[in-house]
């Protein structure tokens, strides 16, 4: 068996190492000097935490034209009675709501539709037809989107599976022999990764239900072929075994959140990839130190006792005569945002590789604007990393808009200023003062990266941590989910936390800043200026700190937040606006009291009024969320829960999707 001897936390599928070690100012920081003349957050703790801008929300962008504001947008009044916490083995909703589970783990989607086997003995070629493990990023494409059409009634359900539970997922666990692993259980294993296309379509009883032989069902998992696109593809940094020109790949792992894109695909994000790949040289190229590649594997899946290429590809040793002789090159292929068409089965997956290199948690868009460039905005879901902005070269066109709009571009790093002002930071070659910084860098240590100068733009992208060190962006506590208000056009992100704020040898804190270890998070947002996404500057402020009862978000001396039993929560995570432009926050944090199990809570953004709407069940991280366009169904994913459910008489926990409606037919949130 391979050892995993590196790090006592190697195995935790959302582990994430710290791997950024350059001196670039932390967030904590920039909030604590913009703190000398304000006070954010007080809680019972004593914790007199940061500053936000003197700004109200009209001093924020809000005010709203028509390309910022949907025809659909409605009262963003919260009119459920909030629920509270709970520890009970079961999904809580308001009174006047109704839940059911949907699409568990193992359900037969495609080809022969095999059964779910409840002993773990079902095979890898049938997980491949089967809905995958550890639901997470979801949307809902209306069956009619493609003719202009929003049906609430019938669509195409698009899902990511995060990572898997091997002792659930087999009979008795991932097995060895000899120090090898089974190769069917290696496959099946990949195949619980990856996406989930299912077409469904609602009864006149209201049931939800798949449409068995459509030919839109459709599993991608860790081992679909897939092409690369945008400046990487061809780089010889790509080299591989499988393809020596360095177009294509295959697989995508580790997909956390998502994102819808205007004209009608998803893009699947890959965050943890890191752990899936095992390099046993002396020394790593940068391309995999700064991310946190180790010389051992979290599933071990290059020991498959089958030598097939497929699993071989997972050793990133250097092995052969040169890179197309090996897969010391195959860790480069992953990290990027991966387009899906659900409405083209036969399509081919493409890696986005404009939208850079690193532990990307989802993407999100701006309101798109005829005639104009693309906008959108990714975090960098790991502790001290960055928050990433991409506007594209060709202006979008709603009649011949595509994929191709994310090839050509400029990325672009957020740097937050202590005034409550922020630049975005270009990471081109062909920009001045990038291209200054990265001349004066040449020879010098970037964090722990002795750096020797990009050979081009590719090896920009390929190394965008690394770029965006360089470039001084901030550092920032998990930036994970983002969503951009459809009425104001501002933009809005989760800071899950960084338990490692303020430890020996990592980055500390001031009097202004006096919590040391950030276990709660907070969600930052930020107006562009003039209300255009494409600008490179910025105001931001902090909607909410998350925390315990008594938890309060001032601005100028004013309580505009004072956390209750109602809305208390930890470690914000998914977030997303509905088409209504309420903002729905889910979180994965403590499952200790006072907060319990995670839960999803609702905001006004106008008001900043919070009421937890959802509790998931024991164990659990609630993850994912969408609605149909009337906003009357909601699909909520529930990623490893512990306990059995949904099923007690299942002798194994099963991730599934929550269907939410309203006793009454109505609108959700209302």
């Amino acid at each position: 068996m391979a050892k995993h001897d590196l790090d006592p936390n190697y195995l935790d599928p959302n582990y994430e190492p710290v791997v950024n070690h350059t001196e670039n100012t932390p967030f904590h920081q920039v909030l604590a000097a913009r703190m000398q003349r304000r006070t954010v957050m007080k809680g019972s703790v004593g914790a007199a935490l940061a500053s936000v801008m003197g700004l109200g929300l009209a001093g924020c962008g809000s005010d709203s034209n028509d390309s910022t504001t949907s025809s659909n947008v409605s009262s963003t009044d919260i009119g459920f009675k909030a629920v509270p916490t709970s520890t009970a083995n079961e999904v809580v909703v308001p009174e006047g709501y109704s839940s059911e589970t949907f699409l568990p783990w193992g359900t037969p989607i495609t080809g022969s539709y095999p059964d779910y086997k409840p002993d773990g003995t079902n095979t890898g070629a049938e997980q491949e037809q089967q809905v995958g493990m550890h639901h997470d990023g979801v949307h809902f494409f209306p069956i009619d989107q493609k003719a202009g059409g929003n049906s609430s009634t019938e669509g195409l359900l698009v899902m990511n599976h995060e990572y898997i539970a091997q002792g659930a997922l087999h009979a008795n666990g991932a097995t060895y022999v000899n120090d090898m692993r089974p190769a069917d259980e290696v496959r099946k294993e990949i195949a619980a990764h990856g996406v989930s296309v299912v077409h469904i379509k609602r009864d006149t009883n209201g049931k939800w239900d798949i449409v068995f032989g459509s030919p839109f069902n459709r599993r991608i998992t860790g081992n679909t072929e897939m092409d690369i696109r945008g400046p990487v593809r061809g780089y010889s940094k790509l080299i591989t075994k499988y393809s020596p020109d360095a177009t294509e790949t295959r697989g995508t792992l580790n997909n956390c959140a998502m994102g819808p894109t205007p004209w009608g695909t998803y893009l699947a994000a890959e965050e943890n990839w890191h752990g899936y790949f095992a390099n046993g040289d002396e020394s790593q190229p940068r391309e995999q130190t700064r991310h946190g590649v180790g010389s051992s594997s979290r599933y071990d899946w290059e020991l498959a006792d089958s030598a097939e290429d497929q699993y071989v590809r997972f050793n990133v040793s250097t092995l052969g005569a040169t890179a197309a002789d090996d897969y010391r090159n195959e860790a480069n292929t992953y990290g990027y945002m991966v387009e899906i068409d659900p409405f083209t089965p036969e399509s081919k997956p493409q890696k986005r590789t404009a939208l850079g290199r690193f532990g990307h948690e989802g993407v999100i868009f701006a309101p798109v604007k005829e005639g104009e460039p693309v906008v959108c905005y990714s975090g960098d879901d790991s502790r001290f990393e960055y928050i990433y902005k991409f506007v594209s070269s060709k202006p979008y066109y709603a009649a011949t808009a595509g994929g191709y709009l994310l090839d050509e571009g400029t990325l672009y790093v957020a740097r937050f200023n202590d005034d409550g002002s922020g630049d975005w930071l270009s990471l081109d070659l062909d920009n001045a003062d990038f291209k200054a910084k990265v001349d004066a860098a040449v020879g010098t240590m970037v964090g722990d990266v002795a750096f020797d100068g990009f050979e081009n733009q590719a090896d920009v992208l390929l190394n965008t941590r690394l770029a965006a060190d360089i470039a001084g962006a901030t550092t920032m506590d998990r930036p994970e989910w983002g969503a951009v208000d459809p009425i104001s056009g501002q933009v809005y992100f989760t800071l899950t936390n960084n338990s490692n704020r303020g430890k020996e040898g990592y980055d500390g804190v001031n009097a202004a800043n006096p919590n040391e270890i950030n276990r709660t998070g907070h969600i930052i947002r930020w107006s562009e200026e003039g209300n255009d996404h494409t600008a490179t500057s910025f105001d931001w402020d902090i909607f909410v700190f998350a925390g315990e009862q008594g938890t309060e978000t001032v601005v100028d001396d004013e309580v505009i937040v004072s956390l209750t039993d109602d809305n208390i929560f930890n470690s914000p995570d998914g977030l997303w606006f509905d088409y209504n432009g309420r903002l729905w926050i889910q979180t994965d944090g403590s499952d200790a009291a006072p907060y319990q199990n995670n839960m999803m809570l609702a905001a006004n953004p106008e008001t900043r009024e919070i009421k937890r709407f959802f509790v998931g069940p024991v164990g659990c991280e609630v993850t994912g969320v969408v609605s149909t366009p009337d906003v009357k169904t909601m699909f909520v994913n529930i990623q490893h829960p512990d306990g059995n459910w949904p099923d007690s008489n299942d002798p194994r926990p099963r991730d599934a999707t929550v269907i939410v409606t309203k006793d009454d037919g109505g609108v959700i949130g209302a």
